[in-house]
């Protein structure tokens, strides 16, 4: 098991001492820049006041877009189970035609 890093992340001119893992790292980072461009961008709206608030907002909205992302890939799952099952059921009827052919 590795042991942990410590990141040194800012989010609304506030920095944060993050432990993770070493392989966790990068997606640390990545995650930290997209809740600060997210808080920003609400704090600049001028519509929401309190980093408090603020973060309830963004996290709000970010669990809004995850929820959305997972019923679409649900959605492109069921499609693509659908198209798998039509071509095996195609390929089954010819091999199944191929078979009557060579009695």
């Amino acid at each position: 098991m590795s042991e942990a890093v410590r990141v040194n992340i800012r989010i609304l001119e506030r920095d944060y001492q993050i432990s993770c893992s070493p392989q966790e790292r990068a997606a640390l980072l990545e995650s930290a820049e997209l809740l600060n461009t997210r808080m920003r961008e609400i704090r600049d709206s001028g519509r929401v006041m309190g980093v408090e608030r603020i973060a309830v907002m963004a996290a709000l909205n970010l669990a809004n877009e995850l929820l959305h992302s997972r019923e679409r890939g649900e959605v492109l799952e069921t499609k693509a189970k659908a198209r798998v099952r039509a071509m095996r059921e195609r390929v089954e009827g010819a091999l199944q035609s191929s078979r009557q052919l060579e009695l």
